[in-house]
C-alpha cells in the first residue's frame, strides 16, 4: 500500500506545494460517456450490480486512466450506498434515477435509523479501494468520496433526486429536530465511510453536498454546513505516514465560500457559477481550489475547449493550489475526444505558466 506516487501534483497541489503542471481529474470521469464503461456496465448487469463488485468497479475506474492523462483516479461507487446499507432499498428506474422502497415519510422510521458498519454492509466500497489502489501502483492517487449528510437526506426523504424538496423543507421548518435526527446519523455513518475508504487506500477525500445550494443561508449553515464541518473534524487526515486532504464541494455554495473554507477542509469545489480568479482572492490563502469549466464546454469544437481551459487557468493565475476539474459531473453525451483535448490543454498551457 506504500508504493510512491509517480505521479503526485494532485496530492501536492491539494497541499498548496508547486506542481509542474494543474492536475486535472473529473467529476463522474468514469461513466457513460465512455464506450469501454457502457460494456462492462452491460457486463456487470445493473448498474448496482457494477458498483457492488470490486472487480467491475476496479475495471470502470482505471477506464478513464488508459484514455487520458487524468492526474487522479476516483473511486467508482455511489453517492447512496449509505442510505441503500441503511435498509431504505435503493433502486435505479430505468430513464428515472435512484428511488428508495422504503423513504423516511415518518417519526417512527427516523428513529429506527443506526448508521451502519462501512466493514460489514458496505464491505463490498472498502474492498473495492484497496483493490484499485492495488491496481493502480502508484500511477495516480485515489480519490474516495460520500455524498454529505444533507445530500442523503434529501434523497432519503424524498425517496428518490430531482425534486423540488417540498418533503426536506417541510420537515427542516416544521420539525426541525427530526431532521437533525437524520442528519446526525448521517453524520455518524458517513464520517466512518469516508474513514474506512482512508484505511483501505483513498488518499483524498471528496464531500459532495450536490443539494445544499437548495438552501436558504441560515438553513445551509444549521442544516448543511455544521454536519460537513463535524465530519471533516472526525477524518482520519494522515495515513500510512501520508497527509489524506479533504474536498468539499456543494454545488450552488458560491456565496457561502468564506464559510466553506472555515470548516477545516484542505479544498473547496467551485461549481461553473463562480469565477474562480474571485473565489481565489475570497479564499484561497487559506485553501486549494478546484473546478471549474462548466460541463457544457465539452460540446464545443476543440478550439473553444482549449480557450474555455485557458480562460479557466488565467483567471486562476500563478502558484500553486489549483485542481482542474469540471464545474459539476461531466454529461454521459459528451464525445470522449474532446476530454483529450481539455486534458491536454490543462496540462499544456499550465506547463507554459509555470
Amino acid at each position: 500500500m506504500n508504493t510512491p506516487l509517480r505521479n503526485d501534483t494532485f496530492i501536492r497541489a491539494l497541499r498548496r506545494q508547486p506542481t509542474p503542471h494543474t492536475p486535472i481529474w473529473i467529476m463522474r470521469q468514469a461513466g457513460r460517456y465512455l464506450p469501454e464503461y457502457n460494456a462492462t456496465r452491460a457486463r456487470a448487469g445493473s448498474f448496482l450490480d457494477l458498483c457492488k463488485s470490486p472487480d467491475y468497479a476496479t475495471e470502470v475506474t482505471l477506464q478513464p486512466l488508459d484514455r487520458f492523462a487524468l492526474d487522479a483516479a476516483i473511486l467508482f461507487s455511489d453517492i447512496l450506498t449509505i442510505p441503500d446499507a441503511m435498509g431504505l432499498g435503493l433502486y435505479f428506474a430505468e430513464g428515472e434515477g435512484p428511488r428508495f422502497e422504503h423513504p423516511l415519510r415518518d417519526e417512527q422510521s427516523i428513529l429506527a435509523l443506526k448508521a451502519p458498519d462501512p466493514y460489514a454492509t458496505l464491505r463490498y466500497v472498502t474492498d473495492a479501494v484497496s483493490q484499485i489502489r492495488k491496481a493502480l501502483d502508484g500511477r495516480v492517487p485515489l480519490i474516495g468520496f460520500s455524498g454529505s449528510p444533507f445530500t442523503l437526506a434529501c434523497y432519503m426523504i424524498e425517496g428518490q433526486g430531482g425534486t423540488e424538496f417540498e418533503r426536506v423543507k417541510t420537515m427542516l421548518y416544521s420539525r426541525p429536530d427530526l431532521l437533525h435526527r437524520v442528519l446526525e446519523v448521517n453524520a455518524v455513518a458517513v464520517t466512518a465511510y469516508l474513514n474506512a475508504q482512508i484505511e483501505s487506500g483513498a488518499q483524498a477525500v471528496m464531500l459532495f453536498d450536490t443539494w445544499g445550494g437548495a438552501l436558504a443561508e441560515a438553513a445551509y449553515r444549521e442544516f448543511s454546513l455544521a454536519y460537513l464541518q463535524r465530519i471533516v473534524a472526525g477524518l482520519v487526515r494522515v495515513h500510512d505516514g501520508e497527509s489524506v486532504p479533504v474536498i468539499v464541494f456543494t454545488k450552488g455554495g458560491g456565496v457561502w465560500l468564506e464559510h466553506i473554507a472555515a470548516i477545516g477542509c484542505d479544498a473547496v469545489g467551485l461549481d461553473w457559477t463562480v469565477d474562480i480568479g474571485s473565489a481565489r482572492a475570497r479564499i484561497g490563502d487559506r485553501v486549494a481550489l478546484q473546478g471549474n469549466l462548466d460541463p457544457s464546454v465539452l460540446f464545443s469544437p476543440p478550439e473553444v475547449i482549449r480557450r474555455e481551459a485557458a480562460r479557466v487557468l488565467s483567471s486562476f493565475g500563478g502558484g500553486s493550489g489549483h485542481v482542474f476539474n469540471l464545474g459539476h459531473g461531466i454529461s454521459r453525451f459528451t464525445p470522449p475526444e474532446h476530454v483529450a483535448v481539455l486534458v491536454d490543454a490543462v496540462h499544456e498551457f499550465s506547463r507554459a505558466g509555470r
